[in-house]
């Protein structure tokens, strides 16, 4: 399948700003079952410095300056996409033997599963969701039937709710509140399964915005997506799955960057000088072409 991506982020500030220092990622990232026809990235006012490069887990990322005096900043990404056939998972290590397995483990490149075991920025230790996600379990599955039983069990016990939180929302305040959006479903069930020794991690992207025909809306089409990917064994590998559409990311999941958790990959970070408040808005398109 191949998809036309647009993508509009607008911020406009209450008084001009300068010496504004940026990181973007929103371009789609190649390979991991798609490949990347075009892109292009465009930058309003015109940046003094970009530079186009790769982070460390390999996603594609922009880095710009503006310094002179400007009332705001405008992403406009235009791209084409074509989702290809998935390549066959090896089978899956029962869930017992991945302890031995990321003991024997020594890799620390950018896909290591040990880079997503530990606690990071937005994915503290939480006794609650360890429990709820031992919860959803029963003996003798393997981590990939773990993976799905806890995302799975999760979708059933949130709502998604676009106003119920923030992006700054901590995990621990959308589970209690048992709503939230995708960054939230996401950030859970990555807690969820680093506290069963599962390696998780957060995968930023878009949904398409029109369904199959007598197919539901997806959640979370209107903007940027998140979900989930987890590594259950050197012969299995990442397997990655949406909770907040209870289903496993396929040809309606186009990948733009992978992290520990969404600090890692906002569309946009960065710093600037000036004063008053700011206003964000985002859109996204995605549809079929041809």
């Amino acid at each position: 399948m191949i998809y036309d991506i647009k993508l509009r982020i607008t911020y406009d500030y209450a008084s001009p700003a300068v010496n504004g220092r940026h990181l973007a990622c929103v371009m789609p990232m190649e390979g991991g079952g798609q490949r990347v026809i075009a892109g292009l990235l465009s930058l309003a006012p015109q940046p003094e410095e970009r530079v186009d490069r790769s982070d460390f887990f390999g996603n594609p990322v922009t880095e710009f300056a503006l310094r002179a005096p400007h009332e705001g900043v405008a992403l406009t990404l235009q791209a084409r996409v074509e989702r290809l056939a998935p390549a066959p998972a090896g089978p899956s290590l029962p869930l017992a033997a991945l302890p031995e397995a990321l003991s024997r483990t020594a890799d620390l490149s950018p896909g290591s599963p040990l880079h997503f075991l530990s606690p990071s920025v937005r994915v503290p230790r939480h006794a609650g969701m360890a429990a709820f996600a031992r919860a959803a379990l029963h003996p003798g599955l393997t981590t990939a039937e773990a993976v799905i039983a806890v995302g799975r069990a999760l979708h059933g016990y949130m709502r998604f709710d676009a106003k119920a939180t923030t992006v700054d929302t901590p995990a621990a305040k959308a589970f209690e509140l048992r709503q939230g959006v995708c960054q939230d479903f996401s950030h859970i069930l990555i807690t969820c399964l680093r506290g069963l020794g599962i390696p998780a991690g957060y995968v930023s992207g878009f949904l398409r915005t029109l369904p199959p025909p007598g197919k539901p809306r997806l959640e979370g089409a209107d903007a940027m997506h998140a979900w989930v990917r987890a590594w259950c064994g050197p012969e299995a590998g990442w397997l990655e799955f949406d909770p907040t559409n209870d289903k496993m990311a396929d040809a309606d999941h186009i990948t733009v960057a992978h992290g520990r958790d969404y600090s890692d990959v906002p569309p946009i970070k960065g710093i600037l000088r000036g004063s008053g408040d700011q206003t964000s808005k985002q859109s996204v398109d995605v549809v079929p072409a041809g």
